[in-house]
């Protein structure tokens, strides 16, 4: 396979502006031509192996930052966006999206912007009867969907919180301890804990200071709930500080991020990055092993391999996404080049959606994606009963995967031949976008494509993609 060229003009121009230098100046540390520097700066040229080590030497940067930025998540978000039927089918050429999104992430993003509250107008008026007379109407995003991009485009790693849980496991002595320590420190701060025979899985009193854990949930997430209750109560300033520099549009969805950062905080500290990363390498991310190792659930150990994203540490870049039964997708990140529908459900064709056939069991999927990028995905179902008789059981699926070059180091990978084109199955992202003719699980056409319908012939398609 022919080695991609690096184009990352938009990180270089953030990172010489970051550092206050001038072209000259800054192609002068780089040991390179002025012209050589603008060129690269706007995506005329790929950044050189000498650039890159410069870089690296000089500026202490992370080089992996350079190929993992937001482009390709930009690249997917705006040719779902582009797919909308109000564009008419009119997708512009792919180089084109490609060169907006390295060019010029900031329009890219306002397009974005500019997208979801056409949406949101557009749903809110489809529903004017139950709309009218409501103050609160208006063409914006949701705030469940602007903490679901602050994450997105934070690559699923806060570095302050993620340091403040690791820095609280290591100093309360390890995970093994972790439910003693949190429930101890929670104490220290003036809050007793009561384990209650109660569906609800965590409550806080604050009029008595007594939190309430159900006694029917899973050990894991007793343990969870615990340390999240540890984030809000002693790392307040701390989630109020990364809130001010989220810079949301809403007092709902600020509210909604706090949680997510408490959430953050309490699965850090319950696998803490330097231990956690090293147990994931000696085992070949065996997530079973994880699981027991650290007291958490699959799908938390799931979770959290998705975030080993540090700079200088970073991990295996997965890919990680939660599905209901229906297709919704409830939780998604990519680190790699895969992306996932912003709206809507996933490919069907994905191993994702035969988890719920075969609980408890682990499903490996060999697949291609158009682009012709290969991924190894591991799938699995994931229950959550109440803890008694007649409780509603919520049921997900969860797949974690990444690219082929990193198959090595997955324990899955063993004993799949992986050296058959025909072993890889055809999955895309959205009908809507997918470039494949003849997948026998399209729901749409693909608009960017001329159809060709023929009263006189009906094979799995009522059309003809050409």
């Amino acid at each position: 396979m022919a080695t991609q060229k690096l184009y990352a003009g938009a990180k270089l121009r953030e990172l010489r502006t970051k550092l206050g230098l001038t072209q000259k100046d800054f192609a002068a540390r780089l040991g390179v031509s002025l012209p050589y520097l603008n060129q690269m700066e706007n995506n005329n040229r790929p950044i050189s192996t000498t650039v890159v080590l410069a870089l690296a030497s000089e500026f202490g940067l992370d080089v992996t930052e350079l190929s993992a930025g937001d482009s390709e998540r930009l690249v997917s978000d705006m040719r779902e966006a582009l797919a909308d039927p109000v564009f008419q089918g009119k997708m512009p050429p792919l180089a084109d999206i490609r060169l907006t999104a390295s060019n010029a992430p900031g329009l890219a993003r306002a397009f974005l912007d500019l997208h979801q509250s056409y949406r949101q107008t557009h749903e809110r008026l489809a529903s004017l009867d139950e709309a009218l007379g409501r103050e609160d109407a208006r063409g914006a995003p949701s705030p469940w969907e602007e903490v679901r991009d602050f994450f997105h485009y934070c690559d699923n790693y806060i570095d302050s919180v993620d340091h403040a849980a690791e820095h609280f496991a290591n100093r309360k002595g390890g995970h093994r301890n972790m439910r003693v320590a949190a429930v101890s420190t929670l104490g220290n701060a003036g809050i007793s804990v009561a384990f209650d025979d109660t569906d609800v899985l965590r409550r806080f009193d604050a009029s008595t200071n007594v939190l309430h854990i159900s006694a029917r949930a899973a050990p894991e997430s007793q343990t969870f709930q615990l340390l999240l209750q540890v984030a809000l109560t002693n790392q307040d300033a701390l989630l109020e500080a990364t809130l001010d520099l989220a810079r949301f549009t809403t007092a709902a969805a600020r509210d909604i991020a706090k949680i997510g950062l408490a959430n953050y905080f309490a699965g850090a500290a319950l696998m803490p990055y330097a231990r956690f990363h090293a147990a994931a390498q000696s085992c070949r991310h065996d997530l079973e092993l994880l699981s027991g190792t650290f007291g958490a659930s699959i799908e938390q150990v799931a979770h959290r391999l998705s975030t080993l994203q540090r700079p200088g540490s970073k991990g295996v870049p997965f890919f990680f996404v939660r599905v209901d039964q229906a297709g919704t997708i409830t939780k998604r990140h990519s680190a790699t080049r895969l992306q996932f529908a912003r709206f809507g459900g996933a490919c069907p064709l994905w191993n994702v959606h035969r988890a719920f056939e075969t609980p408890g069991r682990f499903l490996r999927q060999l697949a291609e994606t158009p682009d012709g990028a290969r991924y190894i995905s591991l799938a699995r179902d994931i229950s959550k009963p109440a803890g008694r008789f007649g409780a509603p059981v919520r049921r997900f699926a969860i797949a974690l995967g990444c690219e082929m070059r990193h198959a090595a180091q997955l324990v899955y990978a063993d004993g799949l031949d992986m050296t058959r084109d025909s072993a890889f199955e055809p999955i895309g992202i959205s009908c809507r976008i997918c470039e494949r003719k003849s997948c026998h699980q399209r729901a749409v056409p693909p608009l960017e494509r001329h159809l060709v319908v023929d009263q006189n012939l009906r094979d799995v398609l009522p059309y003809r993609v050409d």
